[in-house]
C-alpha cells in the first residue's frame, strides 16, 4: 500500500514550481480536448483546470492512455479530475501537467451541482482515500462562485467569423445527426447571422453538379427544422470520429457549449465548423454570462422587424427589385420562417440572394411555347430554398420581354456576375450576389401529400436595375 502522504495534493500554483517532480492535483476541469491519436499507438487528450490559486489561465495536462476509452471520458466543463502521480513539466514557456500511463493516475467527479462523492470514472491504477470527499466538497462550493469562462480568451459571434481561420465560438446545440458511419454532425447557433461567403461555383454547371440546399447528404426532417430558431445562422460542424474523436453522447441537443479553436470554412457557399485535433470543448451553464447575453440579443431581434433582416442586408437590401404594393401587408420573414410555417400554403417577403439559377443562360429562360421557367436557388443566413419563376410571375419579375442587353445587365447584377467595361464577364470570378428583397408563394403539386409535395415560387417580384 502507497504512503498516505503519497497523495498529498498541490496547489496548482505550487505545483507550477515543481518541475521535474511527481505530484497530486485536483482541480476543476475548465476545458478538455478531443481526444486523438499520438504520433505512435496512444490515444492523447488535453485537460485544463483550476483551483482557488491558480484560476486565470488554468495548468494544461496532457493525458496518454493505450485507448480512447481508458482517456478520462468529462462529462462536462465543471468537473472534477484528480491526478496522482503526474510529472510537472515545460515546453515553450508554458508549464504543464504530464499523465503517464505507467505510473499515473484519475478520477473524475461531478461538479458543481453534483451530490454524489464517488468518482464516475476512475483509471486502473486509482487508489481511492477517505479524505478525497473533503477537497472535492471544497472545490464544488468554491466553484458556485467562479464564472469558468474567465480563464480563457473571449469568443466571436458567427457573424465574424472569417474562411480558414480558427475561433473560440459559444453555440447552443441544436441538434446532432449521424451522416455515416464515422461521420456526425453537430447543429449549433449563437444568434448572429453568419457573412455571406462569395461563391465560387460556375452557373452553367448548375445542371450537373447543383449548388446544394445543405451540407448533410439528406435534408431534416420536418419535426427537427421546426424546432430551429427562425433567426441567425444554422452552423454544421462536422466531427469525423476516425480522425478525431469526441463524446458525441454528451453534445446532446439544448447544452450550451464553447469551442475553442475550432476551425471555420466554406464549402459550396454554406459555412461549416471543423474538428481539428487542437479543438477543445466546453460545456457552459445555461446562466452564463454569455449565454444570458446571447439570449438577450436574440430576443431584441424577434421583437424588432428592421433587426429580423440579413446583418449584412442593413439599412436596406439592394433596390434592383420591387415588390407590388398590394403584397404591403405579408411580413418580412426569413428563410427559416417559410420553411417551418404551419401550412402548407403561404404568402411571404424575404430578404434573399440569388446564388444560383437553373437555367442560367438567357436565351433558355422560356419553353418552347414561350413560358418562363427558371428555378432560382435563394439562400439568406438561415438557410436555402428552390424557388421558381414560371410563367405570368416570370412575365411580372422581368417586366415582360426587355431587349436582350438590359435583360443580360440585369441577370448578370441580380446573380452577382462580375461584369467589364465593355459588358462583358469576367471569366471564373467570385460571385457576390446582393440582398434584395422578393415575394414567394409556398404550394403543393400533389393533394394525396402536400407536405412532401411543397413547392415556392416568387411572385409580384420586379427585377428593376
Amino acid at each position: 500500500m502507497r504512503n498516505r502522504d503519497d497523495y498529498r495534493f498541490l496547489r496548482l500554483a505550487d505545483a507550477m514550481t515543481a518541475l521535474n517532480q511527481k505530484v497530486n492535483l485536483i482541480g476543476i476541469i475548465a476545458e478538455y480536448g478531443t481526444p486523438t491519436r499520438s504520433r505512435g499507438t496512444d490515444w492523447f487528450c488535453s485537460l485544463r483546470i483550476v483551483d482557488e490559486s491558480h484560476n486565470v489561465r488554468g495548468l494544461l495536462v496532457n493525458i496518454f492512455a493505450e485507448t480512447q476509452e481508458k482517456l478520462p471520458q468529462v462529462k462536462a466543463s465543471g468537473d472534477i479530475i484528480q491526478l496522482s502521480h503526474v510529472l510537472m513539466k515545460t515546453h515553450n514557456k508554458e508549464t504543464y501537467a504530464l499523465f503517464n500511463k505507467k505510473f499515473s493516475s484519475f478520477a473524475l467527479y461531478e461538479g458543481k451541482h453534483g451530490e454524489n462523492y464517488n468518482p464516475y470514472q476512475i483509471s486502473s491504477m486509482f487508489w481511492p482515500r477517505n479524505q478525497d470527499t473533503m477537497f472535492v466538497d471544497g472545490l464544488r462550493k468554491w466553484v458556485d462562485n467562479f464564472q469558468l469562462d474567465s480563464v480563457s480568451e473571449e469568443s466571436v459571434l458567427l457573424r465574424q467569423i472569417k474562411d480558414g481561420q480558427c475561433y473560440d465560438l459559444v453555440c447552443k446545440v441544436l441538434h446532432v445527426s449521424q451522416v455515416d458511419q464515422e461521420e456526425w454532425m453537430l447543429f449549433v447557433w449563437d444568434g448572429s447571422d453568419a457573412p455571406p461567403p462569395q461563391l465560387l461555383s460556375e452557373l452553367h454547371t448548375e445542371k450537373e453538379n447543383p449548388l446544394p440546399l445543405q451540407l448533410e447528404p439528406q435534408p431534416l426532417a420536418r419535426e427537427a427544422l421546426c424546432k430551429f430558431p427562425t433567426i441567425g445562422t444554422i452552423l454544421r460542424v462536422s466531427v469525423d470520429q476516425k480522425n478525431v474523436k469526441l463524446n458525441i453522447s454528451s453534445v446532446s441537443a439544448g447544452r450550451w457549449i464553447k469551442f475553442i479553436n475550432l476551425m471555420f470554412k466554406v464549402h459550396e457557399g454554406l459555412w461549416c465548423g471543423v474538428l481539428t485535433s487542437s479543438t477543445k470543448v466546453r460545456f457552459l451553464p445555461n446562466e452564463h454570462l454569455v449565454i444570458l447575453e446571447r439570449q438577450r440579443n436574440f430576443e431584441k431581434r424577434l421583437s424588432s422587424k428592421l433587426d429580423q433582416m440579413p446583418f449584412t442586408s442593413f439599412p436596406w437590401p439592394c433596390r434592383i427589385t420591387e415588390v407590388d404594393d398590394k403584397v404591403e401587408g405579408v411580413p418580412l420573414v426569413t428563410l427559416m420562417d417559410v420553411m417551418t410555417y404551419p401550412q402548407v400554403t403561404g404568402k411571404y417577403k424575404c430578404i434573399v440572394r440569388v446564388v444560383a439559377a437553373l437555367p442560367w443562360t438567357i436565351q433558355d429562360f422560356r419553353s418552347p411555347d414561350g413560358t418562363y421557367r427558371i428555378r432560382l436557388t435563394l439562400e439568406d443566413p438561415t438557410g436555402r430554398i428552390h424557388a421558381y419563376l414560371f410563367a405570368e410571375d416570370g412575365e411580372v419579375f422581368f417586366e415582360g420581354n426587355p431587349p436582350m442587353d438590359a435583360l443580360i445587365r440585369k441577370w448578370n447584377t441580380l446573380l452577382g456576375v462580375a461584369e467589364v467595361d465593355s459588358g462583358g464577364v469576367i471569366e471564373n470570378a467570385p460571385r457576390n450576389p446582393p440582398w434584395v428583397l422578393c415575394c414567394i408563394k409556398s404550394y403543393y403539386v400533389d393533394k394525396n401529400d402536400v407536405w412532401g409535395s411543397r413547392k415556392y415560387r416568387i411572385f409580384d417580384t420586379k427585377l428593376v436595375c
